[in-house]
């Protein structure tokens, strides 16, 4: 199977919808029991209580703009939060936000054009983003616990899409994406297909002005081998994306220039 260069359009709205409220559920579950007050390595300077009140408010967040299809930047995030007293009570008020978020992505358009950060300036947008950062925190609570973490190999594909589709408009909260630079070096990003053959790639284009994802199909895309190249499993990607794995574990075979790895990494953590 020939390697593409963009994973494509996004999933189906329902499959969104859907995985919202399953990560959600799962997250709760793995905070529920533990302590508040353990430290999450993977954010640091957060413990698991800093952690669910960060998915459970953001998410009620989302939900307000989603329900008002907000049409220009809000000026302000405080939403009405209803946070418990005790932190060791996180956890069912994270769960206990599923149906609002699940009612709310369900009765607005997918359609609708509203404001976003990203690409996408759809409703969609924001149930995309949502799934992605409730499923990253998920693995981030894991972690912190010392449990296993398993993530849907087609949900993680799309979620390397979605991190690389908007990661050029980040600059708004990430600053360091800003100064994200090149002289024209290309930095493939793959994992491999269902049977162990080449599967999806995702070219980013770093020029002198900024970078750029180039699209499926791009000439320019498809002339010559990448500068440098990262390739593992779809959830590895994410991971590493997401600066919670590093390029240099055994999961990723890396080759190419390796400054240009440095460079990136260097200017997209966030």
């Amino acid at each position: 199977m020939a390697a593409t260069n963009r994973a494509g359009h996004p999933l189906p709205y329902d499959t969104y919808r859907e995985a919202v409220a399953r990560e959600t559920l799962r997250f709760a579950e793995v905070v529920r029991g533990a302590d508040p007050a353990d430290a999450v390595p993977s954010c640091p300077d957060w413990t698991l209580a800093d952690l669910a009140r960060h998915v459970g408010a953001l998410q009620r967040w989302f939900g307000t703009l989603l329900t008002r299809l907000v049409q220009e930047p809000p000026r302000s995030r405080d939403v009405e939060l209803g946070l418990p007293e005790n932190p060791r009570e996180y956890a069912d008020w994270v769960a206990a936000g599923v149906p609002d978020v699940a009612a709310v992505l369900r009765d607005t358009d997918p359609e609708a054009p509203m404001w976003v950060w990203g690409e996408d300036r759809h409703a969609r947008f924001w149930a995309r983003r949502m799934l992605f950062e409730t499923l990253v925190h998920r693995v981030d609570a894991e972690r912190a616990v010392g449990l296993p973490s398993a993530v849907d190999p087609v949900l993680a594909a799309d979620g390397v899409d979605e991190f690389l589709v908007n990661l050029p408009y980040a600059g708004v909260f990430a600053p360091g994406v800003t100064k994200l630079r090149g002289e024209g070096e290309t930095l493939a990003f793959r994992c491999p297909g269902a049977d162990g053959g080449d599967g999806e790639e995702w070219r980013m284009r770093l020029d002198p002005d900024g970078f750029r994802l180039l699209p499926r199909g791009d000439g320019e895309a498809d002339a010559g081998p990448a500068t440098a190249a990262v390739r593992a499993g779809a959830a590895d990607l994410l991971l590493l994306l997401y600066g919670r794995r590093s390029a240099q574990e055994s999961a990723f075979e890396v080759s190419g220039k390796a400054a240009v790895l440095d460079n990136w990494f260097a200017h997209t953590a966030f």
